[in-house]
């Protein structure tokens, strides 16, 4: 959506502006546009530009639309004619560019569109190639000369002694005819860049006309002001003469600068954006070729940025977006870039560093440092104090095989190291990384093929009571073509990530209760029940609980079997849509397990109001008993926790018989672990 101040740009232009799809569907226009073409505003919005231009304009309007957007060019001008509501034709020039979006992402082009009719009406008439000369004496010529709204200035070939001029002329540059009679433009002082005036003279020595220069002209009070200029020979009272047609385009040329300001500038933050960087990035793999010297990609990224912003507003989450921008630009050159590249992303490229990648890398190291500091630092937003750190990565580039995507990834990887580290910090990207990076992405590759040809299994590592089997916990198993058996440490994080845990947790519930029913026909199998583990982002979908239902219903499964377990983490945040999850799914007799309980940050208001039936004391308390004091008396505090709430208390991780008896003298007595049997297939559970 356009900002107040982009809508206020577009009603105040003072020419036409369009906002068109690449396939010509106008989006929105200014009131400006609309009056070119002769239709009511609100009618205007949803036309395709097919229809309001002939076939052969309309057809190059699209061509040069598809250019853009394919990024074939970054901007052009083309003139076309429009066809009016009325049916007449009017003549316009379009100046077009690409807009992004806050991610760098094309999302719409932007047309600037000036009617030209009337002045290529008045150029021709002027020219009047069919007539042999022009008179000031015909009355015709006259009037349209007296008329126009272009200055017309009339100056003979020989010395450029100025002969005629219209009040037009002499409004833009506010002398009086007898100022302007008789002298030259030099004299005048007319011409603000001696090089446009002999643009002017070469073109008109060449080619005997110009059309549409662009050039700085200067007005009698001093004032610089941007004039498109086309001229001409034609004959005047007998005499050789070169007729000028001059516009006060500043107005045009500032909604230009908007334009450009929105094609390559982030709105919020004015700093770079994407299209802007990538440029600035490709000129300087260009310069490291050629000096030899040495640049650098820092990637910044905010720390617990979306916290912030959902917590304190998106207005708060804006003004810090400034302030970041600015105190990062405070700690580079002016040579150097600073990009908000979207989100709350930042990437600054360091220019002309040393030769030497060690000691360009160090000076990258410093400027980094500054910035990280600069970041650290308290941030005063509307009287509200906030505090946030940010996670960097560098690269140091200027070989000639590197290309733009390249550097940009290498930063990116070595950012979420830092991030991955513990966040404030700077990690330099390694050749390492981008091999961990490759495995990622061939194992992503390969767990996607993984889902769709069913190359998962469960396994069942029992859960046993006074020695009595009570159940199983559910537990992945990716049977790889070449690697073998996969552990689910080794893949269930990336799954994460990825959002393939959604397919795959799906799989694994629906597995679970199918295998729930099964045990019910058997005598030895109708009381257990099956943990399934489920992330935090599992639980947390719109439609879990009914999946669950769905699950459940499909299969035959009795809920009271099925037993879901909860990481402590999950409670964090949301607490209250946590719990109305846990109590529906309650409802129907699902059954709860907090599992790593002592490891998070719990607050024992909530533990309270959880609707849970079993906690488990983490095996990484578990495989500190006997030895350690501490774990002990943790593993002791977690069954009084138990007793008091009328909870049942699981022991993971249980390995030794030590551990085991020990766990029993504090008063717990269910266990899992290596102990009593590894995680099993189907076909060898009961046979353990």
């Amino acid at each position: 959506m356009p900002t107040l101040e982009n809508r206020n740009f577009l009603e105040q232009a003072t020419v036409g502006i369009v906002h068109s799809t690449p396939e010509g569907h106008i989006l929105r226009c200014n009131a400006e546009f609309a009056e070119i073409i002769g239709y009511p505003r609100e009618e205007v919005r949803g036309l395709m530009m097919q229809e309001i231009t002939p076939d052969e304009d309309g057809a190059q309007c699209l061509a040069s639309f598809q250019k853009l957007w394919t990024g074939a060019s970054d901007a052009l001008s083309l003139e076309i004619r429009l066809i009016r509501k009325d049916g007449s034709l009017t003549l316009a020039k379009l100046t077009v560019s690409l807009l992004r979006d806050r991610e760098g992402w094309p999302s719409h082009l932007l047309a600037h569109v000036e009617d030209i009719h009337e002045r290529m009406k008045a150029e021709g008439a002027h020219a009047a190639p069919a007539e042999p000369a022009v008179s000031t004496k015909d009355d015709r010529y006259r009037t349209t000369f007296e008329t126009s709204p272009d200055g017309v200035l009339i100056a003979r070939a020989e010395d450029g002694k100025i002969v005629e001029v219209n009040p037009a002329f002499l409004e833009i540059v506010q002398f009086t005819r007898d100022e302007a009679i008789g002298h030259t433009s030099t004299e005048l002082d007319i011409w603000a860049d001696e090089s446009d005036a002999l643009r002017v003279a070469e073109a008109l020595h060449e080619q005997a006309v110009c059309r549409d220069f662009e050039v700085r002209l200067r007005r009698k009070n001093g004032e610089v002001f941007w004039g498109q200029l086309s001229a001409s020979y034609a004959e005047f009272d007998g005499e050789s003469c070169v007729i000028s047609y001059i516009r006060d385009v500043s107005a045009a040329k500032a909604d230009e600068e908007k334009i450009r300001s929105l094609a390559f500038y982030d709105t919020l933050t004015g700093l770079p954006n994407r299209r802007l960087l990538w440029e600035r990035l490709r000129q300087a793999l260009i310069s490291s070729i050629r000096s030899g010297s040495k640049h650098a990609l820092l990637f910044v990224d905010l720390d617990g940025f979306k916290s912030l912003n959902d917590t304190l507003g998106h207005h708060i989450g804006d003004l810090l977006l400034q302030e970041t921008g600015r105190r990062i630009a405070g700690c580079v050159r002016e040579v150097d870039t600073v990009a908000r590249l979207g989100g709350d992303e930042f990437v600054i490229v360091l220019e002309d560093l040393s030769q030497i990648a060690e000691i360009a890398a160090a000076q990258a190291r410093t400027v980094g440092g500054k910035i990280l500091g600069a970041i650290d630092q308290p941030f005063l937003l509307e009287g509200r104090e906030c505090h946030t750190t940010s996670s960097m990565g560098i690269t140091v580039f200027g070989n000639q095989s590197e290309s733009t995507n390249e550097v940009l990834q290498q930063a990116d990887i070595a950012m979420y190291q830092a991030k991955a580290a513990g966040r404030n910090a700077m990690f330099f990207f390694a050749p390492a990384l981008q091999a961990s990076v490759n495995a990622r992405v061939a194992l992503e590759r390969d767990l996607r093929a993984a889902i769709r040809e069913n190359q998962f299994s469960l396994f069942y590592q029992p859960q046993l009571d006074r020695g009595m089997m009570t159940g199983a916990e559910a537990l992945i198993r990716w049977k790889h073509p070449t690697r073998g058996l996969v552990a689910p440490q080794d893949f269930v994080p990336l799954a994460e990530e990825t959002g393939l845990i959604f397919p795959l947790g799906n799989w694994v519930l629906e597995t679970a209760c199918l295998q729930i029913a099964a045990w019910a026909g058997r005598k030895e199998g109708e009381h257990l029940s099956i943990a399934v583990n489920i992330s935090s982002r599992e639980f947390r979908q719109p439609k879990f609980v009914d999946y669950v239902l769905a699950a459940l219903d499909r299969t035959g499964a009795n809920p009271n079997n099925l037993k879901i377990e909860l990481s402590e983490s999950m409670f964090g945040e949301n607490v209250e849509d946590v719990i109305a999850r846990m109590n529906k799914l309650k409802s129907h007799g699902v059954r709860f397990s907090l599992e790593d309980f002592g490891t998070g940050y719990s607050s024992m208001t909530y533990l309270k109001r959880l609707p849970l039936d079993q906690i488990k004391i983490d095996r990484a308390f578990v495989s500190e008993i006997p030895k350690d004091p501490i774990s002990g008396a943790v593993a002791q505090a977690i069954i009084s926790f138990g007793k008091a709430m009328g909870l049942s208390v699981i022991a993971e991780g249980v390995e030794t018989e030590e551990q085991r008896a020990y766990l029993a003298k504090l008063g717990c007595h269910s266990f899992q672990g290596y102990l009593f049997s590894h995680p099993l297939p189907l076909g060898e559970f009961f046979e353990s």
